[in-house]
């Protein structure tokens, strides 16, 4: 029996066009390995940013390159306002009215009745994914075989908990761990703008839970297992798409005088969010992997653990310094408000300074030059491994790989 083969699209915001890349190059090895429409990838979990791109696939299952290619063009032509409202009057509306806070103070917020929920308003995010995944389409694909598993994870603000929401064939189970549980839903574009909402920046959004209404933001955030979604909803094999640190190369430490402006706290923040516990993941994956592999026929048997096949890629540059080229790119009343927290759009690249905003910026560049950067970038990355990629899949009458 051919193994299961598992997606996981990890969070990270503006750089999940990071992925798509990847995806596009997959779809090139897939097409000429004489694949057809053939989806490669039966359960796909997706966290963030990446649950959206990771819902797209799901959607168009019954036709991996087209779902590929129609991603790939709303990455390519992206902009901020498709994301989040970047016109001067909803920047004041939300961000400038919740930085006042800072100053102003809580009394006089309460006074005007302002409680703004967030750095920025997310409305137009909602038309954008109604518009790309037809995401009411995934129950049908799971009957007709096209899908096992498509998991979209969110962290509760209400119960404190990391929540994976699933659809899937029949058999596949919830799991529950230590404050992580699984629940079976009909997954919705709520489920998505719940699990993408970046904390701070975009607005909590309800969803229920065992028989309450909870308030979930980004899936990211205590996420200590990324890659355990697929594995529970029965992948053999798994590829990995990372949004940075994992390949990036080293580089000379920059450090900035004096003491760090919120960009700078707030870009340390949400990478450690998005990118850490995926590092640690895939090492304790690979310690399991190695355990095994010591362990007799017998021992084996005797254990629920079983190896994962496991591929990764990762971004070979640094991210941060892509997005510190493109800063300019943001939207005037983006490039002000930001500028307000220590990120400096006028600052030249390789600037300590432009590299402490840059970071945060990172997250939050839903335009076309940095997008369309980190889109080259996948594919290059991808085309650059394009004989792991066959050995994975099998594709080409490749030889199985090593396990991980």
């Amino acid at each position: 029996m051919p193994p299961t083969t598992g997606l996981i699209l990890t969070g990270g915001g503006a750089r999940a066009a990071y992925q798509v890349g990847v995806l596009s190059a997959i779809s090139r090895l897939h097409r000429e390995a004489g694949a057809g429409r053939v989806n490669p990838f039966p359960v796909i979990a997706g966290t963030s940013a990446g649950a959206v791109n990771a819902a797209a696939l799901a959607s168009g299952a019954d036709d991996f390159g087209g779902a590929v290619l129609a991603l790939k063009q709303v990455w390519r032509d992206l902009h901020a306002e498709q994301v989040y409202r970047a016109d001067a009057f909803g920047v004041i509306r939300t961000g400038a009215r919740w930085l006042s806070l800072f100053t102003i103070g809580w009394a006089l917020a309460r006074w005007r009745r302002a409680r703004p929920r967030s750095l920025l308003d997310t409305e137009p995010l909602e038309a954008l994914l109604h518009r790309l995944v037809p995401i009411q389409r995934v129950p049908g694909l799971l009957r007709s075989g096209h899908l096992r598993a498509l998991a979209i994870t969110g962290s509760s603000y209400s119960a404190g908990e990391h929540v994976t929401f699933y659809d899937a064939v029949p058999g596949c189970s919830p799991w529950s761990r230590s404050q992580r549980l699984a629940e079976r839903a009909t997954l919705t574009h709520d489920h998505l703008m719940a699990s993408s909402a970046i904390p701070f920046a975009f607005p909590a959004v309800p969803l229920p839970v065992q028989g309450r209404v909870e308030y979930f933001g980004d899936g990211s955030m205590r996420q200590a297992a990324p890659i355990s979604p697929a594995i529970h909803l029965g992948a053999d094999r798994i590829l990995v798409i990372g949004a940075g640190r994992l390949h990036e190369p080293a580089s000379e430490r920059v450090s900035v005088e004096g003491y760090p402006s919120l960009a700078q706290i707030a870009g340390h923040t949400l990478s450690n969010i998005f990118l850490d516990a995926l590092a640690v993941d895939i090492e304790r994956l690979r310690r399991i992997n190695h355990t095994l592999s010591l362990l007799g026929l017998d021992a084996r048997h005797g254990t629920a653990l079983r190896p994962i096949e496991l591929l990764v890629i990762a971004p070979s540059q640094r991210l941060d310094d892509i997005a510190a080229r493109h800063l300019h790119a943001l939207p005037v009343a983006v490039r002000a408000m930001l500028r307000g927290i220590g990120v400096a759009p006028e600052a030249e690249p390789g600037d300590p300074h432009a590299a402490g905003g840059a970071a945060l910026a990172s997250y939050l560049l839903f335009e076309a030059p940095y997008t369309r950067e980190l889109i080259a970038l996948g594919e290059s990355d991808t085309l650059a491994r394009r004989d792991d990629v066959r050995r994975f899949f099998r594709w080409d009458g490749a030889a199985a790989p090593e396990r991980a």
